[in-house]
């Protein structure tokens, strides 16, 4: 709940800023080249918010619940932008970062805390390529939407390890993949650029590595386990 009023106060803001500029009588344009540039760089900084999404073999019905709990954290991220120019409204982006976020899991069907609750920390290099289509320019600020796809590496990832749930240990693999949706809007101040921009990021492949044993009450009824997040970033050129 908390989470979902942050995004509408950022939304509010964001609009009530644009909406400031559309309709303002100010024509002064700060960095009035800056689109003119085929590279730019800069960094962002930003939160996230993590949740998985499960696919299971089978349903049991009501009368035995199998849905696994996720109880989602916020996180934080930083990382660099490349940018290059391919006309005045597309741009090709490179942003990685690092992405770092804990997941607590809740496996029904146990009574101790020892045996239900598992943490999924991860700590992603996240690599996306993203295309940035945008509006024409207006005074300060001009709106883009933005997608396209990504590879992480999970340094947190422990897919090697030998022990499992059966040790408490919760196994995730290191690479997955991605593609990604978001929206944003540049706005041009006096130095630099600032730019607030909200992305949806899903996952493409099974990042659960399943227990030793074929019959786990942990993993059993998991078909896939696939991240999905959204980040919110504050990036500075």
């Amino acid at each position: 709940m908390k989470r979902k009023l942050l995004l509408l106060l950022l939304l509010t803001g964001f609009t009530q800023i644009a909406m400031a500029q559309l309709f303002s009588k100010e024509r002064l344009s700060n960095l009035e080249n800056f689109d003119k540039q085929t590279f730019s760089w800069g960094y962002f900084l930003g939160f996230n918010s993590y949740d998985f999404k499960f696919k299971y073999n089978q349903d049991f019905g009501d009368n035995q619940p199998t849905d696994i709990q996720v109880g989602k954290q916020a996180g934080f991220n930083v990382g660099l932008i490349g940018d290059l120019r391919i006309n005045d409204y597309l741009n090709l982006r490179l942003e990685p970062g690092l992405f770092y976020n804990q997941r607590n899991l809740i496996f029904p069907g146990f009574e101790e805390e020892r045996d239900y609750l598992r943490e999924a920390k991860a700590a992603y290099i996240h690599i996306p390529l993203l295309l940035k289509v945008s509006t024409k320019r207006i005074n300060n600020f001009k709106p883009f939407i933005m997608g396209g796809l990504a590879t992480a590496i999970n340094l947190s990832s422990n897919a090697n390890n030998p022990d499992d749930n059966r040790q408490g240990e919760f196994r995730m693999k290191k690479n997955p993949m991605f593609y990604e949706l978001g929206f944003g809007i540049d706005f041009y101040l006096y130095y630099f650029k600032f730019t607030p921009s909200i992305r949806g990021v899903f996952a493409m492949t099974n990042e659960l590595v399943h227990d030793n044993d074929p019959n786990s009450p942990w993993t059993l009824n998991i078909d896939s386990m696939k991240s999905r997040a959204i980040f919110v970033n504050f990036t500075f050129q």
